[in-house]
């Protein structure tokens, strides 16, 4: 069927799947987001003939979802790159993975962890030796967050609000995981200065607004930034699980520690107890770093 075959021109869903087709395109947009970017790699990856994928790729670009930058003039080769219009789909591929891990890959429950032998917990693990993507994120201060040269730890939790009219969403105590964000803030409070000792700035994300990050910053008289992913950009381009409540995204608890050339060396995932996860991860950086 042609694009301009669907008949349903007022239909956002039929416009929006003549333009990605099939589920190579999805597929191919999934890893330009996640910093696939070039034909060769694409194509190894993803196990596609150099004709489908080429035509797939011409689509996305005449469609405005991709652009080709160019890395090489003799011969010509290009990098794919998500336009403003194809960053738009990040949230589309946070939902697709959101459902496909809750319904057809697990038994449908609402939860904030994992199973250790889950899906999910093979897919963040393989995060291992991956670069953290270059995204642009806000702090809790409303500032841009710019990561420091050097080892970083950045603990993602669901979300933590300071007392007031900014309470927790209905039945959030019985989402099995979902509990133990603000024990896991102070104790990563707590132990701020033995993780400076080591040279590792630590940074906790979340997808909750800035503001109420701020209010919980000052609550909790936290040392280090909090980062909002609340376009969940960053959770797309490194397909980091979510579960949906009360109409938001909220990241599944999950550390990672990366290097200062911005290689992810270390995950935490799941996270079942947030406490004794700071102690474990000082152990985890005390290693890499050789002290």
């Amino acid at each position: 069927m042609k694009r301009s075959d669907l008949a349903d021109a007022d239909c956002g869903i039929a416009q929006a799947l003549g333009v990605l087709g099939d589920w190579w395109t999805v597929l191919i947009v999934r890893d330009v987001a996640g910093g696939t970017t070039r034909f060769d790699a694409l194509q190894r990856d993803l196990g596609v003939s150099r004709r489908a994928l080429t035509e797939r790729l011409n689509g996305l670009v005449e469609a405005g979802v991709l652009e080709k930058r160019p890395y090489s003039q003799h011969p010509p080769r290009h990098d794919y790159v998500l336009t403003a219009k194809g960053e738009g789909l990040l949230p589309v591929l946070i939902a697709l993975q959101d459902w496909g891990d809750r319904h057809v890959m697990g038994d449908g429950q609402l939860t904030a962890t994992a199973d250790e032998s889950s899906a999910e917990v093979h897919r963040v693990h393989s995060l291992v030796g991956r670069p953290m993507p270059e995204v642009r994120l806000e702090r809790h201060d409303g500032r841009p967050f710019r990561g420091d040269a050097r080892w970083n730890v950045f603990y993602f939790f669901p979300g933590a609000f300071a007392p007031g009219p900014q309470a927790y969403p209905p039945g959030w105590s019985e989402i099995p995981g979902a509990a133990g964000c603000t024990l896991e803030s102070t104790t990563y409070a707590s132990r701020h200065a033995d993780f400076a000792a080591l040279g590792a700035q630590i940074t906790g994300v979340s997808t909750q607004r800035p503001d109420q990050q701020q209010a919980f910053v000052e609550h909790a008289q936290l040392p280090f930034a909090l980062i909002s992913d609340q376009d969940t950009e960053l959770a797309a381009r490194l397909r980091l699980p979510t579960f949906r409540v009360a109409g938001v995204d909220r990241l599944k608890r999950l550390t990672l520690l990366v290097d200062p050339q911005s290689v992810i060396q270390a995950v935490q995932f799941p996270v079942t107890d947030p406490a004794g996860s700071v102690d474990e991860m000082l152990k985890l950086l005390t290693e890499a770093t050789g002290h």
